[in-house]
């Protein structure tokens, strides 16, 4: 979950393409504004939440910048 408006989001974004370019994984990009209904059913309160979902149920979520080592680590925890 992300917006346009927030800069840890712009500086995440370039993170999470290198990993999603290197997995199986879907990757989605949730934009808050527009999708207020959805950001509130995942109880989105702070940008960016990354949800990582593990056999189609939330798994795993992270709020704030994060850097390729602790996404690659959360990832490797569900592989």
């Amino acid at each position: 979950f992300y917006a346009d408006w927030c800069g840890p989001c712009k500086m995440l974004e370039p993170i999470v393409e290198t990993i999603a370019a290197e997995t199986d994984a879907t990757v989605a990009k949730i934009d808050i504004d527009a999708n207020q209904e959805l950001a509130a059913e995942y109880g989105v309160r702070g940008v960016p939440t990354l949800v990582l979902f593990a056999d189609g149920q939330p798994a795993e979520r992270l709020v704030g910048m994060q850097n390729e080592t602790q996404l690659r680590s959360v990832i490797d925890a569900h592989t």
